[in-house]
């Protein structure tokens, strides 16, 4: 039975260069077994993560609704996934989300493709939009309930965070140790207890 992840597989695998036009043929095949009409193009796994998880929240199966969420390695990458996504390839509707200083690999990624322009744009990243819909004080609270209030406090002291704000501190520290920030991407959109998603991650479903 077809499901995302092969589907996600088969897209990087497309998208690298690999088996030539085996794995577009493949990835053509999923489309249609799944039904897919949306591809959601993000920058990377941790905006994968705070994706899967508010889709989580809201009991929504994204894939079911013919939605493809994939994370591309990077927004260096977007021209190369929307021609392969969008109406140059497989013909999906393309939206997405992205860093502001990367909005402009969006939009030249968008105009290759022949797309309208539909992409989602974070002031900083998501982590940063998701700090500020927060607050620091409730994203302490889930470093905390994580068991990581010592590397945090041991983070805090280091001379280089000495008169940051703590909102710049918090941004930096989930960034410091490999697959916390992917964590955090998930535990960040759960710990909304039932709020308003950050403006760009709100927008972003809306329009799926």
């Amino acid at each position: 039975m077809a499901d995302m992840d092969a589907f996600r597989d088969e897209i990087a695998r497309w998208a690298a260069g690999g088996a030539g036009d085996t794995a577009g043929d493949l990835a053509a095949d999923l489309v249609r077994d799944l039904g897919l009409r949306t591809a959601v193009l993000l920058e990377g796994p941790s905006d994968l993560a705070a994706v899967q998880a508010l889709a989580a929240r809201e009991d929504r199966d994204l894939t079911a609704e013919g939605v493809a969420v994939v994370s591309m390695g990077g927004a260096m990458s977007v021209g190369r996934y929307a021609g392969l996504l969008g109406p140059p390839g497989l013909g999906l509707r393309l939206t997405g989300l992205c860093d502001a200083r990367e909005e402009p690999f969006y939009d030249r990624g968008w105009q290759r493709a022949g797309a309208a322009r539909d992409f989602h744009v974070c002031v900083a990243d998501l982590e940063d939009e998701m700090i500020r819909a927060l607050g620091p004080e409730r994203v302490e609270e889930v470093i905390r309930s994580e068991d990581e209030l010592r590397p945090w406090q041991t983070f805090l002291a280091q001379p280089a965070q000495h008169g940051r704000p703590r909102h710049q501190q918090l941004r930096r520290f989930l960034s410091t140790k490999k697959g916390r920030k992917i964590r955090y991407g998930a535990l960040l959109v759960e710990a909304l207890d039932g709020g308003r998603p950050p403006a760009p991650l709100a927008d972003l479903f809306a329009g799926l």
